[in-house]
C-alpha cells in the first residue's frame, strides 16, 4: 500500500533527528538514479495549520477511497497530528501560552482596578465638588472610564515598544541553542501584526472593564457626603 503523508516542513533542511532532508524531486531522481515514477510518499505543506482538518477530510474522501484489485486502499492518508510526536509538544506549548495570556489579563484587570479605586478615594472631595455644581452622574462615570481607557492605551503602547525592542535585540544577538542532533540553531522570535493588534485590543478592553466598578462608585456618590469627606 502506498502512503501519502503531509506535515509542516520546517525552515531547516534537517528534522529534529538530523536525518531528514528536503530536496527537489528532479534532484532526488538524479541522486537516487530513479528513471520511472517510484514515489513512495508525498508530503503536503500547508500555510495555515488551521486548515489541516479540512484538507485532510477532502483528501481522505477523494484519495483514501481508492481501492486496488484486492479491495484494499491504494493510498494511506495521514496527518501530521498522527505521525509526528511533536504535535503533543506543540499543543502543550499552546496551552502554556494560553495560560500565560490569562495570567497577564488577570494582572491587568487587578492592577487597573486597584489604580482606579485609589483614584476614586483620593478624589472624593473633587467628585463632590463637580457633582455639587451640576455635573450629572453619567458624566462623572465617563470621566473615570476614559481615564481607565487612557491608562490601558498608555500601558499597551509601552508594552508593545518593550516587546518589539526585546524581539529585535534577540534577533540581533543571534542566540543559538541545541535541539536533538541539531547544533547551533539560531533563536529567531517573531510576532505578527495581527497578534499585536489583538492583544492590544484585549488589554485596552480589560482596562476599560476594570474601570467600570470604580467609575460607577464615583458616579453614585452623594455630593454632600463627598464634600464632608476628609
Amino acid at each position: 500500500m502506498r502512503s501519502i503523508m503531509f506535515y509542516i516542513v520546517l525552515e531547516g533542511i534537517s528534522g529534529p533527528g538530523g536525518r531528514d532532508g528536503v530536496i527537489h524531486i528532479a534532484d532526488a531522481k538524479t541522486l537516487l538514479r530513479i528513471e520511472g515514477k517510484e514515489i513512495s510518499e508525498v508530503a503536503i505543506r500547508l500555510k495555515d495549520i488551521k486548515t489541516l482538518d479540512g484538507v485532510f477530510a477532502e483528501l481522505k474522501q477523494k484519495i483514501g477511497s481508492l481501492k486496488n484489485k484486492k479491495d484494499k486502499p491504494v493510498f494511506g492518508v495521514h496527518t501530521w497530528k498522527k505521525l509526528s510526536p511533536f504535535f503533543n509538544i506543540a499543543r502543550m506549548i499552546d496551552l502554556m501560552t494560553l495560560f500565560i495570556k490569562v495570567m497577564l489579563v488577570a494582572i491587568v484587570l487587578v492592577s487597573i482596578m486597584n489604580v482606579m479605586i485609589m483614584a476614586v478615594y483620593e478624589r472624593i472631595n473633587e467628585i463632590g465638588t463637580i457633582a455639587a455644581i451640576g455635573t450629572v452622574p453619567g458624566k462623572i462615570l465617563s470621566l473615570f472610564v476614559m481615564e481607565g481607557f487612557l491608562l490601558g492605551c498608555l500601558g499597551t503602547l509601552i508594552g508593545v515598544i518593550i516587546s518589539l525592542a526585546a524581539i529585535a535585540a534577540m534577533n540581533v544577538s543571534q542566540i543559538s541553542f541545541d535541539f536533538g542532533r541539531q547544533k547551533g540553531l539560531l533563536l529567531s522570535p517573531t510576532i505578527g501584526v495581527t497578534e499585536v493588534v489583538t492583544i492590544s485590543a484585549i488589554v485596552i478592553g480589560i482596562a476599560v472593564l476594570a474601570s467600570l466598578q470604580p467609575a460607577w462608585k464615583a458616579a453614585g456618590m452623594d455630593p454632600i457626603t463627598a464634600l464632608r469627606h476628609v
